[in-house]
């Protein structure tokens, strides 16, 4: 099992980057928030979870081990694989997940790309009451997180990558950036300008 990556980011693609670890290019399939984290050039950390499959190993990353752990929790429901899981917390951030579980808000759930009402609650009738708090590094509750922000004007590229990798088309994608605009003048927190930007998308 590799617990985490460290090393010089010597790619970035629209949902995945590749890590230089003692010379090996490791790619690794992130979240938003981890990919907002990662500067190609630069050095760069990642919590990862490895999926074995019978011909292939994928390496998924996650800005914290909150996520990871999120990650594979909710590949416990069924028909929830680690496709699906990835994209559950680019949508959603893990607290919103556990909210909207814990809540039954199905309505949260069904706005992630290949969930319908009958996943969302499959989902919620399997993981109610299973999902465990926010964990940090030490295995403690984490302390509050500064935001990952990107200069400004350097979101939207992230924001447009991220749209097209969850399936949405290159127009759409763009169009929800645009829409998303005037939030950037507040925060550049990608993720929250993801998240924001998959909305507005889900309600057209």
């Amino acid at each position: 099992m590799i617990a985490f990556l460290t090393g010089r980011v010597a790619a970035r693609g629209a949902g995945s980057a590749v890590i230089d670890v003692g010379g090996v290019g490791m790619t690794v399939q992130c979240t938003p928030s981890a990919l907002s984290r990662l500067h190609v050039g630069e050095e760069g950390t990642v919590a990862t979870s490895m999926v074995v499959r019978e011909d292939s190993l994928t390496l998924f990353g996650f800005a914290d081990n909150d996520e990871k752990h999120l990650f594979e929790q909710l590949q416990t429901a069924s028909g929830v694989g680690p496709r699906l899981a990835l994209a559950m917390l680019a949508v959603h951030s893990p607290d919103s997940l556990r909210q909207a579980v814990h809540t039954e808000d199905t309505a949260a759930l069904t706005r992630v790309p290949g969930i319908g009402k009958k996943g969302a609650q499959r989902i919620v009738l399997e993981l109610k009451g299973k999902l465990d708090a926010p964990i940090g590094t030490d295995g403690t509750l984490p302390a509050a997180q500064t935001s990952a922000t990107e200069p400004n004007g350097a979101w939207r590229g992230q924001v447009v990558s991220g749209l097209t990798n969850l399936g949405w088309s290159a127009k759409d994608a763009e169009a929800a950036a645009s829409a998303v605009a005037a939030e950037a003048e507040d925060t550049t927190d990608v993720t929250i300008l993801l998240r924001s930007a998959l909305r507005k998308l889900s309600r057209a």
